[in-house]
């Protein structure tokens, strides 16, 4: 891919008519469900094992590994067989650095990944102390559930190549089976070092298309319930949406949006309906053209609602969260928020490359942009403060008994 590292977030629209090119229509504009922001991988190894802390990624992870750097071998780089491709040229032109080029196989693994599905064997990794790799979670019923790899295990090896002191995003990409957004098909064998107590095996498995489980809801006692939304993919808002409308009216829920790269709009609309009565989330478009996101009535109003987020809550994640904030539905916590609030339109190419070509930004209620500014919390948790415990706190405050 061209233009900005994949590592970088970007918002893009996707509409159903319309054009980018100030009248010209050599593109045709993607079609699909209203305004999206796309998803991201980390943006750093750094990010991974310092600034974010706790944040994982993983084959399970709805991401893109990293582009080829220069002089590495990589997939044909353009629509179909090699070469510059449309897309490219485009965004070089643009002189935007929030655009990006796909090629039309690196869009699929966009597009599938948005539709909230990724071929891999099922686990997510994480950095762990002295540069080691570790399994941090395995998808049940995956691949790699069903060998009985377990959470906690050492990941030494993938395809022969080590892990150790290698970026997250790097062994991610080991896992996918290639540089790419799509990946290796399902099906693909893939051989993994592992290490348990000691000792040391290898479990060969075949890749498989898998859902991503995106919303995880976990009771932590004392009329708390968290609500975990680590990306939005599809389906997303409306599992929010369901998680909220079972909770009894005075339950305090820690809606948690740490380390969430954002993804489709509609859906962090769908979750804004979940805690609102109707009106207005957030508004999107370029000069005087803008154009307005609503929430469906009917939400749960009632229960005390706090949102926890971090430098890693990005995108459609820092738009749910700046609508909760200005609307006074929510108290927000943790540290301020990454600060990507512009909006590209994806135009497929000639040879059915994509560009990404920024547009104009989006805005809370309020108006606020926040676009390198990001979402500055109600209350701001200091280094070493466990946000999770300060969340519970003010949710006290608010009328739980937590």
């Amino acid at each position: 891919m061209s233009g900005p590292s994949m590592f970088a977030p970007r918002d893009f629209v996707r509409t159903a008519s319309g054009s980018a090119d100030g009248g010209r229509r050599p593109h045709r504009v993607l079609r699909g469900a209203g305004l999206t922001l796309v998803f991201v991988t980390v943006l750093a190894t750094g990010a991974v094992t310092e600034s974010w802390g706790g944040v994982t990624q993983g084959d399970a992870s709805p991401v893109s590994p990293r582009p080829p750097r220069p002089g590495e071998d990589g997939p044909p780089r353009d629509g179909g067989e090699g070469g510059a491709h449309d897309a490219e040229e485009l965004v070089s032109r643009s002189g935007d650095r929030w655009s990006a080029a796909y090629t039309a196989r690196e869009y699929e693994g966009v597009r599938r990944a948005l539709d909230g599905e990724y071929v891999g064997v099922g686990i997510t990794v994480r950095s762990s102390s002295a540069d080691r790799i570790e399994v941090a979670r395995v998808q049940p019923g995956s691949p790699a559930d069903e060998a009985g790899i377990r959470a906690g295990d050492r990941l030494l090896g993938v395809d022969g190549t080590g892990t150790a002191g290698r970026p997250v995003t790097d062994v991610v990409a080991l896992l996918r089976g290639g540089r790419s957004a799509a990946g290796s098909p399902p099906g693909s064998e893939v051989v993994l070092g592992l290490e348990r107590d000691g000792r040391t095996w290898k479990e060969r498995l075949r890749r498989a298309r898998l859902a991503v489980e995106t919303v995880t809801v976990s009771p932590l006692g004392g009329d708390v319930t968290r609500i975990r939304v680590d990306s939005f993919t599809k389906g997303s808002g409306d599992r929010v949406r369901r998680a909220a409308d079972r909770l009894p009216p005075d339950e305090g829920i820690l809606l948690d949006l740490r380390g969430n790269p954002g993804g489709l709009v509609a859906e962090a609309a769908d979750a804004a309906s979940a805690f609102l009565d109707g009106g207005l989330v957030a508004t999107y478009g370029d000069g005087e053209v803008r154009h307005a996101l609503h929430a469906d009535p009917g939400g749960n109003t009632g229960s005390p609602l706090v949102v926890l987020v971090d430098g890693g809550t990005m995108s459609a994640a820092e738009l749910l969260t700046g609508a909760l904030q200005d609307r006074g539905r929510a108290v927000v916590v943790g540290t301020r928020t990454f600060g990507k609030g512009t909006v590209q339109v994806p135009l497929e190419q000639p040879d059915g490359s994509v560009a990404e070509v920024t547009v104009g930004e989006y805005a809370t209620p309020s108006g606020r942009t926040v676009e390198e500014e990001g979402i500055t919390p109600d209350l701001e948790v200091r280094p070493g403060e466990n946000a999770l415990e300060e969340a519970r706190t003010v949710l006290s405050g608010l009328g739980t008994r937590s």
